[in-house]
């Protein structure tokens, strides 16, 4: 049997080929990256607005002062959903870069009205209102059944983008 000489084969295993680095394409990501994500915080910010406004009170009130369980499910019912939808809208939007942050935009934004009307919806076919549920002390079936609602709801708007 024969051995085999590492000393020559060892630094093709080793050798590691970085290529070379663009600088202009990297920053032109970056750039699209923060652009992205301003798109989404306006996206979001628009939902908590929309949602505040159908529920009473104050939203940030009743999630971070009162702890009210309830506005916190339906609360993050709304950003999954929204979240879901920003990334496919992100994901399916132009490959130019302008077109592409306006794409995610409106995409976004259709989806905020979405998810408002899903739950004026489901205010309307369900008895009782949801929205008396925000303000109760303990946790809700409502609450919970209302977030994967929206959820649903997000995971269609999201499948109607692809």
């Amino acid at each position: 049997m024969g051995t085999t000489d590492l000393s020559t084969a060892a630094p093709s295993i080793l050798a590691v080929e970085f290529g070379s680095v663009d600088a202009t394409s990297l920053t032109q990501n970056v750039v699209a990256a923060v652009l992205y994500f301003v798109v989404g915080i306006i996206v979001f910010a628009a939902g908590f607005l929309l949602t505040d406004l159908l529920t009473p009170g104050s939203l940030r009130e009743h999630i971070f002062v009162q702890h009210r369980p309830n506005a916190v499910a339906v609360a993050c019912g709304m950003y999954g959903a929204l979240s879901l939808v920003t990334a496919v809208a992100i994901m399916s939007s132009s490959a130019q870069l302008g077109q592409g942050l306006i794409d995610a935009l409106v995409y976004g934004l259709v989806a905020v009205v979405l998810q408002a009307a899903a739950l004026l919806v489901l205010e309307a076919l369900v008895p009782g209102r949801f929205r008396d549920l925000i303000t109760d002390e303990k946790l809700h079936p409502g609450a919970i059944a209302t977030a994967v609602i929206l959820l649903a709801v997000g995971g269609v708007n999201a499948a109607a983008l692809s």
